[in-house]
């Protein structure tokens, strides 16, 4: 396990970040409850496109998935099944299992396949860019969830867009709970995984955000993802047992960091509504959603709309088809709390709009 203490702020650079005071006040606290209540409301208008080209006929794509133990990568690829049953696609699913080699191996076999299309779902493009310019190189249109750091096309590397909330927004959303939980003292651990470029900008915005609203960064801890059911009970232990009382937040990247914490938690006698409180800047996973609503181990998720964006894949795969730009759609980010958890999708353990958005991409496609 690396564990760093010190790290320098990159994700400013990457996206224009919220303005945030530099020591903490009773107005500090007010204003980034405000920011989390944005993002905490119902989700009923469809601020999505309204236009695009109908279903291209005939069409086998490939999903390369990172590892389908991951709740997020999982629930995107439901989506992305739900929308290709409905425009009409061919589709394969293949599982990088969670390593490198399993990834790249993946990549490879999505290659051979000499698909129409490929969806690249959870994995770095930059740890794999010799299979994505491959690709490019190919002619196969790809789109991607969570391959990047920002929303949008990545021209040179042949990515017609990748699909995210904007993290920077997520990870502001979960600093700015914690501080203001906190009454304005949080002393927070944050959990990232320097594999992923989205994973390191993220936790950045998050040491970023706590620490110029006066708050104190305790460690900034970088352990693998794939590795969290092995590494994450003994190392809240040893947190613990550096921290103690100290310790009243967790942050995390991802929510699959807190499926592993709790046995620990508990077996040091803290309570399921008790400190450190976990709050995840994404993405939303049914597990997450359990310990939310039961107030065991987790406080809050910080969702992205994982079935939707897998609805949002297959449109803009189908734009990239066809030789038109992506659409331009940032999806929304919703804070669960257990107070709003009992809607847009909460009942179903994830957050799923009521907007109305699989008819609305019905209508694009004419179907």
């Amino acid at each position: 396990m690396l564990r760093r203490t010190v790290v320098t702020t990159t994700a400013a650079a990457l996206v224009a970040s919220l303005a945030m005071p530099l020591t903490a006040s009773a107005d500090d606290v007010k204003e980034a409850m405000a920011l989390v209540e944005k993002f905490a409301g119902r989700k009923t208008a469809w601020d999505g496109p309204t236009s695009g080209p109908k279903a291209a006929s005939d069409k086998t794509v490939v999903v390369v998935a990172a590892d389908m133990k991951n709740g997020g990568i999982l629930g995107v690829t439901n989506g992305i099944e739900e929308a290709v049953e409905a425009i009409g696609w061919n589709l394969r699913v293949i599982d990088g299992a969670g390593t490198i080699s399993g990834r790249s191996a993946a990549f490879g076999q999505a290659l051979a396949l000499k698909p129409d299309g490929i969806i690249i779902n959870g994995l770095d493009i930059v740890e794999q860019k010799t299979s994505v310019e491959s690709a490019k190189a190919a002619g196969i249109p790809m789109v991607a969830w969570h391959a990047a750091p920002s929303v949008g096309p990545v021209p040179e590397l042949g990515v017609a867009a990748n699909v995210t909330t904007d993290a920077m927004d997520v990870s502001a959303a979960a600093a700015s709970w914690a501080f203001a939980d906190a009454g304005g003292k949080p002393k927070v651990v944050i959990f990232t995984d320097s594999t992923y470029s989205i994973a390191i900008a993220k936790a950045d915005r998050m040491k970023e955000v706590i620490e110029q609203l006066g708050g104190e960064v305790l460690e900034y801890v970088d352990t693998p993802i794939a590795d969290t059911s092995n590494r994450m009970p003994t190392l809240t232990t040893a947190l613990l047992q550096r921290y103690g009382a100290k310790w009243t937040h967790s942050l995390a990247i991802n929510d699959i960091y807190f499926d592993f914490m709790g046995p620990s938690l508990a077996a040091a006698g803290i309570s399921g509504d008790g400190a450190p409180k976990s709050v995840a800047a994404g993405d939303g996973s049914e597990s997450a959603y359990q310990r939310v609503r039961a107030n065991q181990y987790q406080a809050v998720t910080v969702a992205e709309p994982l079935n939707l964006q897998g609805w949002q894949l297959v449109d803009e795969l189908n734009r990239a088809m066809q030789g038109e730009g992506w659409s331009g759609y940032v999806s929304p980010l919703h804070v669960v709390t257990p107070e709003n958890i009992a809607y847009d999708g909460g009942p179903k353990n994830l957050f799923d709009p009521e907007n109305g958005y699989r008819e609305e991409y019905r209508k694009i496609w004419g179907r």
